[in-house]
């Protein structure tokens, strides 16, 4: 009896899973998104107050922006991953 309950979560909890992966990739852009703004101000700003050294700090915004981007696509892998 109880294993007949169980296999009936189960299967209700389907549609909720893709709901949750969906709302999880929904998430991982939303982070990745104001992640790389922050990233992108903080760097505009910096180079305001010391122009002298633009080309380090546009550097290591360039790379530290696709460290996010890397990390947010790993993520919506996971919740496609989720899905199927």
């Amino acid at each position: 009896m109880l294993s007949l309950v169980a296999l009936q979560a189960a299967a209700g909890a389907a549609g909720l899973g893709k709901l949750g992966a969906a709302i999880g990739a929904g998430l991982a852009i939303i982070g990745a998104s104001w992640g790389i703004g922050k990233i992108g101000s903080s760097a505009m700003e910096a180079i305001a107050r010391q122009p002298e050294s633009s080309g380090d700090i546009r550097t290591s915004m360039i790379i530290i922006a696709a460290l996010i981007e890397g990390a947010a696509l790993f993520a919506i892998v996971v919740c496609l991953l989720a899905v199927f």
